[in-house]
């Protein structure tokens, strides 16, 4: 199968809180991170979330920073313990992207 994504992939260990944005009485969920990229992440969680909605995130690094970034849901697959998401960044600043790229630059040569 031809690789459709534009940026690389890393692992990470991290959570995210994800409050959805539009108006809806939102709660907090935490998921699990699958892997990140500087355009996304691919995560997992047990609740249900909506293609195309856009939710606010607290994405923890490994440095223990923690970057605040918009989500926009662009995947979801059926799970035999939940689902399977993939999220575009909406709006990132390109700093806090660097930071993700620095992390995959610095992994791939240790």
């Amino acid at each position: 199968m031809k690789e459709r994504r534009k940026d690389k992939r890393t692992e990470l260990q991290s959570k995210l809180i994800v409050k959805r944005l539009d108006g809806e009485e939102g709660k907090e969920v935490a998921i699990e991170i699958v892997d990140v990229s500087k355009g996304g992440v691919g995560f997992q969680c047990e609740e249900v979330l909506s293609i195309g909605e856009v939710y606010e995130s607290y994405l923890t690094i490994w440095t223990q920073e923690v970057i605040h970034a918009f989500l926009q849901i662009v995947r979801i697959e059926l799970k035999n313990d939940g689902y399977s998401y993939g999220a575009s960044f909406v709006g990132m600043p390109e700093m806090d992207a660097s930071r993700i790229e620095v992390y995959q630059t610095v992994s791939e040569n240790t």
